[in-house]
């Protein structure tokens, strides 16, 4: 391993001793985690643990193209720090989540405000101040958070001069659950079911994260054949969501013959994963130490069969969509997120790709079955809708192919292992490329191995950002095809 860092290193799905981190003073910790970040690192997780009556910074850093992740953390301290977001933004919405949960102030941070926390009557975020565009022409129009149709809820503030969009800001937290604080003390018996509806959409994602850090902390990973099972499970809830986002941009720009195809295959895909398990979002299929169910050689071969089958229709309507000048070029030069900007505010997944940042991690910190047979990344250049239906369309086929020659290479043996207890004073990182990007989990033990903080960071989470860029310049009436080119997740941001 190339990187040289003072920071702890580990390898995608490890753990690491927590009294061997190392720590500095608070001020000095941020330019460590600065100077890392100089050097080509990105922050995949920046949360406070807390310690004897006062909080610890803890930063996940990615060293992509090392394949390496690095641990640090500061000091126990209370009160203020000098802010990270002034010379890398991609902290800003993490910093605001810290002061939010533990009270520590980032001095300079250039828009302190409330991230999930509720208002004082309980029923909505307390949101704060929105950010105003002065001038006699500019005019303010808010959208949500109830919205037609069926949508989750958020509050969206655009600033305008006539239609043109100046600045967008976007407020979440309607769908707050208190999920981190409830895994506290864990792992407890609903533990795995809250794993599985941090983003409904996203169970395979994140029930593999879990049960990855998991089997960190106690030392052992899943058996072969669990690693392959979820691998493939996985890539067919990718190919379910991006099937369906396909389908849902055809809508929003009235082809449809594309949205209406798509939409009956977005089922037959869930229909694949409910062959599987038994629930077409893949509950009650990943677990720590394995899976729950298996695929027996006759199921497999009628699974593939039917895999088959939905790839061609996918085929077949995504070339109606690109065949269509009306839709390519609605798409094009339409909601663009440059890539300088998408380096700096941090974008991971179809996001960032889509930008011609090449950033996955199933090909920079394979984990699972995924270090035997990495699925291509798709990378498209231009940064606009056109480049992010682009993405989607070439992860649909790459992932059917990725399927294809990986099912009949199962391995033989058991699905699952008895569980083991986990190890006391721990740290434990996995990182899981869900559809939207990046799942990363992280889990800090106590001194008898229960959680004493599990930190949970969906894609939304970097990526919201980059749909308010997408709509500087643009027109308001372009914002219901950006949002759906990003189509990212509410619950998955407000936990």
């Amino acid at each position: 391993m190339s990187t040289t860092t003072p920071f702890a290193l580990l390898a995608n799905a490890a753990s690491f001793p927590w009294a061997e981190i190392p720590a500095w003073p608070a001020a000095e910790f941020v330019r460590a985690t600065a100077n890392e970040l100089n050097r080509g690192a990105r922050l995949c997780a920046w949360f406070g643990v807390r310690d004897q009556g006062q909080t610890r910074l803890v930063a996940v850093l990615a060293f992509d193209s090392d394949n390496a992740l690095a641990v640090g953390r500061s000091t126990p301290f209370a009160g203020g720090y000098p802010s990270l977001t002034v010379t890398h933004p991609q902290a800003h919405l993490f910093e605001r989540e810290v002061w939010e949960q533990h009270g520590l102030v980032p001095g300079g941070h250039p828009w302190l405000k409330p991230v999930r926390r509720a208002n004082e009557n309980g029923n909505a975020p307390a949101n704060g101040e929105f950010f105003r565009v002065a001038g006699g022409e500019v005019h303010e129009v808010a959208v949500g958070p109830v919205h037609a149709g069926v949508i989750e809820p958020g509050h969206f503030r655009f600033q305008c001069a006539g239609e043109e969009v100046l600045h967008l800001e976007i407020a979440l937290g309607y769908q707050h659950r208190g999920v981190e604080e409830a895994l506290i003390g864990g792992p407890h018996r609903a533990t795995m079911s809250q794993m599985e509806t941090v983003a409904g959409d996203t169970t395979i994602a994140h029930a593999t994260a879990h049960a990855a850090v998991m089997e960190a902390l106690a030392g052992t990973e899943a058996p072969l054949r669990a690693q392959w099972l979820r691998a493939m499970a996985l890539e067919l809830e990718r190919l379910a969501n991006h099937t369906g986002d396909m389908g849902a941009l055809a809508g929003d720009v009235a082809f449809l013959p594309a949205m209406s195809a798509c939409g009956k295959i977005r089922g037959d895909f869930l229909n694949l994963t409910a062959m599987i398990c038994g629930n077409r979002f893949g509950r009650g299929l990943v677990r720590p130490f394995g899976c729950r169910h298996d695929l027996e050689p006759e199921r497999a071969a009628q699974l593939m069969m039917r895999l088959k089958t939905a790839l061609a229709d996918t085929r077949q309507a995504v070339a109606w969509f690109w065949d269509a000048a009306s839709v390519r070029t609605r798409f094009e030069n339409t909601g663009t997120v440059f890539p300088a900007q998408a380096a700096e505010i941090g974008l991971v997944g179809p996001a960032a790709r889509a930008c011609g940042i090449v950033r996955d991690v199933r090909y920079d910190h394979p984990a699972g079955w995924h270090r035997f047979g990495q699925a291509p990344v798709a990378v498209w250049p231009g940064g606009d809708i056109f480049a992010r239906a682009k993405v989607r369309s070439l992860e649909i086929q790459r992932s059917g192919e990725y399927l294809l020659e990986q099912m009949p290479l199962a391995p033989e043996g058991p699905c699952s292992l008895e569980p083991l207890p986990p190890a006391p004073d721990t740290l434990a990182v996995a990182l899981v490329e869900g559809w939207r990007g990046e799942v990363c989990h992280v889990a800090v033990t106590d001194s008898v191995g229960r959680f004493r903080r599990y930190k949970i960071i969906d894609p939304s989470f970097h990526n919201w950002m980059g749909l308010s860029l997408a709509l500087r310049g643009a027109a308001i009436s372009d914002f219901p095809i950006c949002n759906k080119s990003f189509n990212l997740s509410y619950c998955g941001f407000d936990l």
